[in-house]
């Protein structure tokens, strides 16, 4: 065992009892585990005790050194480990494999305010509401709001140019204060009731808006009744939707669920009495992990990963959190927010924890459900080609292009669990022949095989290519020239009417001929699933790549024209077009553009 090199007895009875964190090394150095200890050497020492799991004696077996590094408390030893799990993500720690920041609704700071989506650290000036859940989420709540109270949404930029009103205001979604068509005082209104709904007051809302409706039918004002009347009914169809019996409090319902070996987590975020929506998160764990160590592995992390998060109240969870004490200091000291954890037992509170919990245990049985199918299909195909182990590695290559404009490869890989999106990789096709399909693939496969065999990258069992005998017959030139004759080629060719199901598949290694083989429905239908990938992603890359060709402007070829020239150019013009029409003199009189960039840019347009 790697951990008889390191003397264990010696480095027990140093540590101190004081609290801090522990990083267990392999080695190479490399951090396998990283822990917090209210005393170090007590918590250290437990895991070289006899009683240990099955996960904790795998651990113990690569460690190789420990460093500690003491804490003034158990507090701050919280926020050290959670720092440091996130920076380096050890193999033998519980990792939340989330970390993109939560959307807001954003009010700007206005005298006609705009609402929008948000995503970030909120500097900006305005007020946020959220977080939400996902983008959907968000756009579904501005979206009911543009059709209630028509608050605009356009950019200030946008805004402030606006002679006539624009396609919003045509489809009832803004009130065009743009071009004055509504008084300062009657947005003022609309935006107050926005934010009122916002905040969770709907109630007093519904009750404002009730009166004003029956008022304006007191007075025959019968089309400002009506237009009260409608959002009337859609903001209590959004309260049905959304309302929450949270007891006033901002609160976060946490469940976990497990099935065999693995764990889902669903998150609930209620704001202001609405349930804005959920989300769905799969630790990744080691082997033998424990329900009480998943959730506050993942709570701690949550929390602290996500700077920007709008924390709750409370949280509600369904299985112990161990420290809660300890993560509620922390939160305090770090944000001095106070904060709540607690398991209800009874009411309504109940109802929306065993709500979450159901979902989490669904989501788990649809995935294991996949992973089986998965499964499944990797045996058929390894029956299938006669293959004499099971193939654990799969890629597969597609090229897109626009009539041989901004050509794109794609790279997608499958393993035994489906599709690896960390490893797929794009490749921008320069230097050849435009529409030449043969020699994108050529150029892709060897940029790609050549850096693996640089770096002693993983190599695929299987290399799929879509497409017929030319472009099996580049796979085969790259990896002979390459050396590499451990890898199986698989053509997918489109049959004579191009549907799913009717492709003729082509098998070879790197010397024989490609010759048709027969998939039963399962194996082919994990070879339709790569193709499809490859080509989806193959046909994102192009898009981008030819959307940044066509957004470029034509002055960006001309020598000595940088951005200062080119602003300065749009500014007095105007645009382009105005640009094109404009003469020589006219060209030469904008500042900074010298008669030699003058009649460059002149003979850019009328060459």
């Amino acid at each position: 065992m790697a951990a008889a090199t390191f003397d264990i007895p010696s480095f027990l009875r140093s540590l101190p009892a004081r609290p801090g964190i522990y990083k267990m090394l392999d080695i190479n150095d490399h951090v396998l585990y990283v822990g917090k200890a209210r005393r170090l050497d007590k918590r250290v020492a437990s895991y070289f005790q006899r009683t240990t799991n099955n996960k904790t004696q795998a651990l113990i077996s690569h460690i190789c050194n420990i460093e500690i590094v003491i804490a003034n408390s158990e507090v701050e030893a919280l926020i050290l480990e959670s720092n440091l799990i996130k920076e380096l993500r050890p193999k033998y720690n519980i990792l939340l494999r989330d970390d993109k920041s939560y959307p807001y609704v954003y009010l700007s700071d206005h005298d006609y305010p705009r609402l929008s989506m948000y995503r970030g650290v909120k500097s900006k000036k305005g007020r946020y509401f959220g977080p939400y859940p996902s983008v959907l989420a968000v756009r579904e709540t501005l979206n009911i709001l543009q059709k209630v109270f028509k608050i605009r949404s356009c950019q200030d930029t946008f805004f402030r140019n606006r002679t006539r009103p624009c396609l919003q205001y045509q489809i009832k979604r803004c009130s065009a204060p743009c071009v004055a068509y509504i008084s300062p005082q009657q947005y003022a209104e609309d935006l107050q009731n926005a934010v009122a709904l916002l905040s969770g007051k709907s109630q007093q809302l519904l009750k404002t808006l009730q009166q004003q409706m029956e008022h304006a039918a007191e007075n025959l004002n019968f089309e400002e009744a009506a237009k009260l009347r409608d959002q009337i009914m859609s903001i209590r169809q959004l309260q049905e939707k959304q309302s929450v019996d949270s007891g006033g409090k901002d609160t976060d319902i946490i469940a976990l669920a497990e099935s065999a070996g693995q764990f889902c987590i669903q998150v609930l975020f209620i704001r202001d009495g609405r349930l804005l929506g959920s989300k769905l998160y799969y630790p990744k764990t080691p082997r033998d992990a424990e329900v009480e160590e998943v959730l506050t592995a993942f709570i701690t992390q949550f929390y602290f990963a996500n700077l920007t998060y709008s924390l709750p109240k409370e949280i509600l969870v369904n299985h112990a959190v161990a420290d809660h004490d300890v993560f509620i200091a922390a939160i305090a000291e770090r944000w001095q927010h106070k904060l709540e954890i607690n398991q209800p037992q009874r009411g309504e509170r109940v109802k929306w924890l065993e709500m979450a919990e159901h979902n989490a245990e669904q989501a788990i049985a649809t995935k294991l459900a996949s992973k089986a199918s998965m499964e499944q299909a990797w045996l058929s195909l390894q029956k299938n080609l006669v293959l004499e182990t099971l193939p654990k590695r799969m890629e597969c290559f597609d090229i897109s292009h626009s009539s041989g404009e901004a050509t794109v490869a794609s790279c997608v890989v499958f393993d035994l669990n489906g599709p690896l999106k960390s490893d797929y990789r794009r490749f921008n096709i320069k230097d050849i022949t435009p529409g030449d399909d043969y020699a994108a693939m050529y150029q892709a496969l060897q940029r790609r095989y050549l850096r693996m065999k640089k770096e002693d990258g993983k190599l695929p069992d299987i290399l799929v290519i879509d497409g017929g005998k030319g472009q099996l017959t580049q796979a085969q030139t790259v990896l002979e020239e390459l050396q590499i004759d451990e890898i199986l080629l698989l053509g997918v060719a489109k049959g004579v009417t191009r549907k799913p199901g009717l492709e003729t598949i082509f098998r070879c290694g790197i010397q024989t001929t490609p010759i048709v083989v027969k998939l039963n429905q399962q194996a082919l239908h994990l070879i339709q699933q790569i193709r499809d990938e490859a080509h989806r992603f193959a046909i994102t890359g192009h898009r981008q790549q030819r959307g940044k060709k066509r957004q470029r402007s034509v002055l960006e070829d001309i020598p000595g024209i940088g951005a200062k020239r080119r602003k300065a150019l749009l500014q007095r013009f105007g645009g382009l077009q105005e640009l094109a029409k404009a003469s020589l003199a006219e060209i030469e009189k904008t500042e900074g553009i010298s008669t030699e960039l003058a009649k460059l840019i002149y003979t850019c347009f009328h060459d």
